[in-house]
């Protein structure tokens, strides 16, 4: 196992206290998106997704993990992707466990929902999940989850609703760039990690 995957192991073991705080969460975008499964998917990638992603910032504020990482043989490098990793990890969990409901959702309602119009859902979460992360994460660990808690969780969601308001994006326009939005999205994670893993990027 990679370094890199030992932090990400970390950050689920030093998370469980948060899971039915995440479970009840589910639950609640799941009842409140009950008649209109289409946009589950991408909601909880939205709202969800960075919440999870940003409970190892929350543990390591209230128990002071950051000394932790300083004496276990980790590099500042290993520790930063190992975040990057985690919200990967939070991305696919969330968004295979809102699918099923999504899924199960649409055919009660009688809503198309498979092949194309699902793998667009999906690349349109993506999409969300990238340029929230790619804010998100930058900040959090440059200042931490106590003071950065606002800028790091709720400014990334305001700047990707605003867009996603403008531009007012529906299943048959963002088809046409489902390559692209995927490409597009890592190269944002990327660019965010490379950046985030500068020295002068992570606390003292």
């Amino acid at each position: 196992m990679t370094t890199v995957a030992r932090v990400a192991v970390l950050h689920l073991r030093t998370v469980a206290p948060y899971r039915n705080q995440g479970l009840l969460m589910f639950a609640l975008l799941v009842g409140v998106l009950a008649r209109n499964p289409v946009g589950l998917v991408p909601v909880l990638a939205l709202m969800l997704t960075p919440l999870i992603a940003a409970y190892p910032f929350v543990v390591a504020d209230k128990a002071g993990l950051e000394t932790l990482y300083a004496v276990l043989p980790l590099s500042r490098r290993a520790v930063v992707l190992g975040h990057y990793a985690w919200a990967l990890v939070s991305f696919l969990a969330t968004v295979t466990a809102g699918a099923v409901p999504a899924l199960l959702l649409a055919g009660a309602e009688g809503t198309p929902l498979g092949g194309r119009t699902l793998m667009t859902l999906l690349t349109l979460s993506w999409a969300l999940f990238c340029l929230n992360i790619a804010i998100q994460l930058p900040l959090l660990i440059r200042f931490g989850y106590a003071r950065s808690s606002v800028l790091g969780t709720n400014t990334p969601v305001a700047l990707v609703m605003l867009l996603f308001y403008r531009l007012h994006p529906t299943v048959a326009s963002v088809q046409v760039w489902l390559p692209l939005l995927w490409v597009a999205g890592a190269a944002a994670v990327l660019v965010s990690a490379a950046l985030a893993s500068r020295p002068r990027a992570l606390r003292s």
